[in-house]
């Protein structure tokens, strides 16, 4: 019972925010996260601070959502969601923290941006839908431009690396979001994610994971960077399509950038700034442009009458088996309780 009030609680909040701004919350703490774990790099190095923070945010998702076992064995198939969406988590972070111990910030996330401008252009249906994945594209061409030259190769190829794995996060989270209920699908993710990086981080920070700066500065980062972005990201994609989620996170390189400068000093050029203005505009316009808004006036125009809706390519789906997205999501999130079957596929 206090698993479901934890459930319905989280919910309840994060249903009352529109889904672009849980999106945009998260982007803003996971890029505050990464400005701010350099600074105990010193000490453990970008491989203790990730296992420091996967580790500590594992740890607080567990206390806070109590995954239960029973509920993911009756789940089918979400055992193996679960642990790959870990396993791609390990390899971002991983990744990413190292690129950025090579690169700046902001180039660091916007190569990360190709892994859901991928998504965004795989996803589209319909040359309007194109639009403003081309905005964004020219954005990070112009945000980038800047510091095109004399970047490591090390730190290029673990910043594409980054990309794929957050790619991957992205496609495999949103099953376990129509899966599995509130955050126990991701507790178990970031505790195996901290798990598959122990050896790696334990081995190159050794003793430094214990000093009071690195385990303060790693506590603040799984708490902004990990457990509260995941979790508005997890809500996020029971209500939007991993498409229109990528493109959302395409303001991470904004993001990335606008910390690099108030956090480690990183200033941008005219053209950079020109470039985060064109990401912003296309994150803007793929909210609504999206298919979520369609479902949203189909939901308004068939509101008193709830028996008589139009196949899911009409944008409405039936009464008798809402999809993820559709009238259900919309209103108030998921409504399973912990454990339950998902008979929606994934």
């Amino acid at each position: 019972m206090q698993q479901r009030s934890v459930d319905q609680g989280f919910s309840a909040v994060a249903g009352k925010v529109p889904a672009p701004c849980l999106v945009l919350a998260g982007v803003s703490g996971i890029q505050f996260g990464a400005a701010l774990a350099p600074s105990a790099y010193p000490q453990a190095g970008a491989a203790g601070v990730v296992f420091l923070r996967l580790l500590i945010a594992g740890l607080i998702l567990c206390v806070l959502w109590r995954p239960r076992r029973q509920a993911l064995k009756s789940t089918k198939g979400a055992w193996k969601t679960v642990l790959a969406a870990g396993t791609l988590l390990a390899g971002h972070h991983i990744a990413f923290f190292e690129a950025v111990n090579h690169i700046p910030l902001g180039i660091v996330a916007t190569i990360e941006f190709l892994g859901p401008f991928a998504i965004a252009l795989a996803g589209s249906r319909r040359a309007l839908d194109l639009l403003p994945a081309c905005l964004a594209a020219g954005g990070v061409l112009l945000l980038s431009g800047g510091d095109s030259t004399s970047l490591p190769v090390v730190g290029l190829v673990l910043a594409v690396v980054a990309a794929c794995c957050w790619a991957g996060y992205i496609l495999v989270s949103a099953r376990m979001a129509t899966r599995l209920s509130g955050g126990q699908g991701l507790a178990v993710a970031i505790t195996w994610a901290a798990l598959l990086s122990a050896p790696y981080g334990i081995v190159h920070a050794g003793s430094g994971l214990l000093a009071p700066h690195v385990l303060w500065v790693a506590a603040v980062v799984a708490v902004v960077s990990s457990v509260l972005p995941y979790s508005l990201n997890l809500e996020a994609l029971r209500r939007i399509p991993p498409r229109v989620f990528g493109v959302l996170t395409s303001l991470e390189p904004a993001a990335g950038a606008l910390f690099g400068l108030l956090v480690l000093g990183q200033r941008l050029d005219r053209c950079q700034w020109l470039g985060i203005a064109a990401v912003a505009c296309a994150s803007i316009a793929a909210t609504y442009l999206g298919p979520g808004k369609r479902r949203i006036s189909c939901v308004r125009a068939t509101s008193g009458s709830l028996t008589s809706h139009r196949s899911a390519d009409g944008g409405c789906g039936r009464a008798r088996a809402p999809q993820p997205g559709a009238i259900s999501r919309l209103a108030a999130g998921p409504r399973r309780t912990p454990g339950e079957p998902d008979n929606h596929g994934g």
